[in-house]
């Protein structure tokens, strides 16, 4: 009788946690529902297209600089192997237990590096962080990060320059060109 009441106790709280843990999951799933990840893909894309391929780690998808915000998009809700396949047109995630997902170039802001997302903290620069607008529907287009860890250091560079070749760009002035 001595240990079955902290027994007890001990086993109300775990329940409480996990409650909590599916209520706020079950919250933000309901308040991202309506965002859609994705776009139609185009009509013809060859595989001579290809301008770069890696294999990575999916970490997360957040609203642009919030990275320990995660969204809960159908599709990028949960971390996942994934092959990311940069065409002239844009860039496909093909994320495990997943539909591949579309991004054209022309919904790309940024790419580049970061250190930490959601509860992901790595070295300096260890993830590549694409900066996107989701298809929404209408015209508020929620603009997001996406994390991932590139497997292959030597993929890294080379995924990175092939994304900002397709990127559109923001503000191009003369000096730039």
């Amino acid at each position: 009788m001595d240990r079955s009441i902290p027994a007890i106790i001990t086993a109300l709280f775990l329940l409480g946690v996990l409650v909590l843990m599916w209520r706020s999951w079950h919250k933000r799933s309901q308040r991202d529902r309506t965002l859609t990840a994705g776009y139609p893909r185009p009509e013809g894309g060859a595989a001579a297209d290809v301008l770069a391929t890696a294999e990575a780690y999916y970490v997360a998808t957040t609203p642009r600089d919030a990275p320990l915000e995660r969204l809960a998009i159908p599709g990028l809700g949960f971390r996942a192997r994934a092959a990311l396949t940069v065409t002239a047109q844009g860039i496909t995630l093909d994320l495990d237990g997943n539909a591949p997902l579309y991004v054209p170039g022309a919904a790309i802001d940024q790419v580049g590096a970061a250190q930490l997302a959601i509860d992901r903290v790595v070295e300096t620069d260890g993830l590549v962080r694409l900066s996107w607008r989701l298809n929404t529907p209408g015209t508020d287009r929620r603009d997001v990060d996406s994390f991932f860890r590139i497997i292959d250091p030597n993929d890294r560079a080379r995924l990175i320059d092939s994304i900002r070749t397709i990127t559109a760009p923001a503000h191009q002035d003369e000096s730039e060109a």
